[in-house]
Protein backbone atom coordinates (compact mmCIF):
# COMPACT_ATOMS: atom_id res chain seq x y z
CA UNK A 1 0.00 0.00 0.00
CA UNK A 2 1.25 3.01 -1.01
CA UNK A 3 1.76 6.53 1.52
CA UNK A 4 -1.29 8.19 0.13
CA UNK A 5 -3.24 5.09 0.42
CA UNK A 6 -2.38 4.57 3.69
CA UNK A 7 -3.24 8.28 4.53
CA UNK A 8 -6.40 8.30 2.78
CA UNK A 9 -7.52 5.14 4.55
CA UNK A 10 -6.29 6.89 7.97
CA UNK A 11 -8.37 9.65 7.18
CA UNK A 12 -11.68 7.74 6.23
CA UNK A 13 -11.13 5.66 9.59
CA UNK A 14 -10.92 8.94 11.57
CA UNK A 15 -14.17 9.89 10.26
CA UNK A 16 -15.66 6.96 11.74
CA UNK A 17 -13.80 7.79 15.14
CA UNK A 18 -12.72 11.53 15.05
CA UNK A 19 -10.56 10.96 18.91
CA UNK A 20 -8.97 7.70 18.09
CA UNK A 21 -5.44 8.33 19.01
CA UNK A 22 -4.15 5.68 16.58
CA UNK A 23 -5.20 7.48 13.61
CA UNK A 24 -4.36 10.41 14.45
CA UNK A 25 -0.95 9.19 15.38
CA UNK A 26 -0.73 7.43 12.18
CA UNK A 27 -1.63 10.41 10.15
CA UNK A 28 0.92 12.34 11.85
CA UNK A 29 3.27 9.32 11.12
CA UNK A 30 2.27 9.58 7.62
CA UNK A 31 3.03 12.84 7.38
CA UNK A 32 6.00 13.08 8.88
CA UNK A 33 7.22 9.84 6.35
CA UNK A 34 6.44 12.35 3.65
CA UNK A 35 8.59 14.66 4.78
CA UNK A 36 5.78 17.58 5.91
CA UNK A 37 7.04 17.96 9.68
CA UNK A 38 4.77 21.12 10.05
CA UNK A 39 1.85 19.17 9.20
CA UNK A 40 2.91 16.05 11.11
CA UNK A 41 3.49 18.42 13.98
CA UNK A 42 -0.08 19.31 14.08
CA UNK A 43 -1.36 15.57 13.73
CA UNK A 44 1.07 14.67 16.62
CA UNK A 45 -0.12 17.70 18.84
CA UNK A 46 -3.56 16.04 18.39
CA UNK A 47 -3.10 12.97 19.52
CA UNK A 48 -1.37 14.37 22.41
CA UNK A 49 -4.66 15.99 23.06
CA UNK A 50 -6.36 12.67 22.94
CA UNK A 51 -3.86 10.60 24.80
CA UNK A 52 -1.71 12.56 26.78
CA UNK A 53 0.15 9.59 28.37
CA UNK A 54 1.47 8.20 24.97
CA UNK A 55 5.32 8.98 25.19
CA UNK A 56 5.67 7.99 21.23
CA UNK A 57 3.22 10.77 20.42
CA UNK A 58 5.60 13.15 21.98
CA UNK A 59 8.86 11.24 21.21
CA UNK A 60 8.14 11.41 16.87
CA UNK A 61 6.51 14.84 17.57
CA UNK A 62 10.12 15.87 18.95
CA UNK A 63 11.77 13.92 15.86
CA UNK A 64 9.38 16.01 13.29
CA UNK A 65 10.57 19.58 15.04
CA UNK A 66 14.51 18.44 14.91
CA UNK A 67 13.82 18.22 11.41
CA UNK A 68 12.37 21.71 11.35
CA UNK A 69 15.32 22.68 13.80
CA UNK A 70 13.21 23.75 16.25
CA UNK A 71 15.52 22.07 18.54
CA UNK A 72 14.04 24.18 22.02
CA UNK A 73 10.96 23.28 21.22
CA UNK A 74 11.64 19.57 20.53
CA UNK A 75 13.32 19.90 23.89
CA UNK A 76 10.68 20.61 25.99
CA UNK A 77 8.28 18.25 24.05
CA UNK A 78 10.76 15.17 24.69
CA UNK A 79 10.44 16.35 28.54
CA UNK A 80 6.59 16.82 28.36
CA UNK A 81 7.15 13.42 27.04
CA UNK A 82 9.31 11.84 29.88
CA UNK A 83 6.66 13.18 32.32
CA UNK A 84 3.80 11.49 30.18
CA UNK A 85 5.68 7.92 30.07
CA UNK A 86 6.03 7.98 33.34
CA UNK A 87 2.10 8.62 33.63
CA UNK A 88 1.84 5.80 31.17
CA UNK A 89 4.37 3.65 32.90
CA UNK A 90 6.03 3.01 29.60
CA UNK A 91 9.28 2.45 30.32
CA UNK A 92 10.79 1.70 26.92
CA UNK A 93 9.28 4.98 25.72
CA UNK A 94 11.22 6.59 28.58
CA UNK A 95 14.64 5.26 27.76
CA UNK A 96 14.07 6.22 24.27
CA UNK A 97 13.19 9.95 25.19
CA UNK A 98 15.64 9.85 27.43
CA UNK A 99 18.04 9.04 24.80
CA UNK A 100 16.75 11.52 22.44
CA UNK A 101 17.10 13.70 24.75
CA UNK A 102 20.59 13.34 25.57
CA UNK A 103 21.30 13.12 21.55
CA UNK A 104 19.36 16.40 21.42
CA UNK A 105 21.23 18.04 24.22
CA UNK A 106 24.77 17.25 22.39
Amino acid sequence: MTQPDRLTRLLAMLDDEPDDPFCLYGIAQEHANAGDHETAVSWYDRAIAVDPDDGYHYFHKARSLESLQRLDVAIATIDAGLAAARRGGDAHALAELDELRSELSE
